[in-house]
């Protein structure tokens, strides 16, 4: 097999105050789980305004009354056909940002990635790594873990379908691990702001690390707890400015509504830093969300994705992954 057997096929649905969740989407993503229920509309428009809110806030020149820009999301959702029959699976969601400039009327490509959402990743974190571990005295990880997510995730970015759809490289944007200590560095960018450095890795750091990507930890200004970057190449200076506030923004918003406990703590990350999701200290967003239905919910898209996908491919996916060249 070559490693262009596969074919992916991009579809783009705006993230607006009216967006509904198809059929197709995993419905423990970030943008999906604000669209369900009675409050499904306010939910969105309040949360695109934090959204828009901080974009500014964090792009203040030339911007005297913080309303010079606004964002405008994409739901970018992955169909891989793997025999290339026409018969589809959903693979990936992510997230891309197009910047609104009021002033000059100029809308520009921000940057693609920021949330990401996998079925195939369901499956190896709720399905098989639990199933693993059920005979274990003490936790371990499956051999080849997450190789094929990671090689599927490089084939996409290698494909004629990215290539064609995005300019630059993605950037994906995660909450810190509540069970390692990040430490405040010297290093400070002007819109990323103060770098951290973790004590030491983690399973999702060795994860992502297979789909290709590196990781920097940066608490933007005023914000109150790092942001894990994972990205391509260089995140400082491959992508601008406003460009890279898109993600903060975007990002941030989130972890806020569902990271309160961290990201909307009424305390700064210090020097020597340790997330706490029991944290009492912190504000709540006016925006609901059921965090447990969520990690339920987790496991059923696993399974999902095992019996939709991994058990009928299993041989022609194996066969692949041991041949698909990085």
């Amino acid at each position: 097999m070559n490693n262009t057997d596969f074919t992916y096929t991009i579809k783009r649905v705006s993230f607006d105050e009216n967006y509904q969740p198809s059929d197709n989407t995993r419905i423990t993503t970030n943008f999906a789980n604000l669209a369900r229920g009675e409050s499904r509309q306010q939910n969105l428009s309040k949360a695109l305004s934090m959204i828009n809110n901080r974009f500014n806030a964090l792009a203040p020149w030339d911007n005297p009354k913080a309303d010079r820009y606004s964002i405008e999301l994409e739901i970018i959702h992955v169909d891989i056909d793997v025999e290339g029959k026409g018969e589809t699976f959903p693979t990936i969601e992510i997230l891309k940002t197009n910047i609104i400039d009021h002033v000059s009327g100029k809308r520009t490509d921000g940057i693609v990635g920021n949330n990401f959402s996998s079925y195939v990743r369901d499956y190896d974190f709720s399905v098989r790594l639990l199933d693993h571990n059920k005979s274990q005295t003490q936790f371990s990880i499956p051999d080849n873990f997450g190789e094929l997510h990671g090689k599927m995730f490089q084939s996409f970015l290698n494909s004629t379908s990215y290539k064609e759809n995005f300019a630059k490289p993605p950037v994906i944007c995660l909450s810190v691990s509540d069970n390692k200590i990040y430490h405040r560095t010297e290093n400070q960018h002007p819109v990323l702001g103060v770098e951290y450095k973790p004590n030491e890795s983690s399973l999702t750091e060795l994860y992502f690390t297979k789909m290709g990507l590196d990781v920097r930890y940066f608490m933007p200004p005023n914000s109150v707890a790092p942001l894990a970057f994972y990205f391509i190449g260089d995140l400082l200076t491959d992508y601008t400015n406003l460009e890279l506030i898109g993600t903060i923004s975007t990002m941030e918003t989130f972890q806020k509504i569902y990271r309160p406990e961290i990201y909307n703590a009424n305390a700064i990350a210090g020097r020597c830093y340790q997330p706490n999701l029991k944290n009492q200290d912190h504000s709540l967003t006016q925006i609901n969300y059921d965090r447990d239905e969520r990690s339920r919910l987790a496991i059923e898209q696993g399974k999902f994705a095992e019996e939709n996908f991994m058990k009928p491919y299993r041989r022609l996916l194996e066969s692949w992954s041991a041949n698909y060249a990085l």
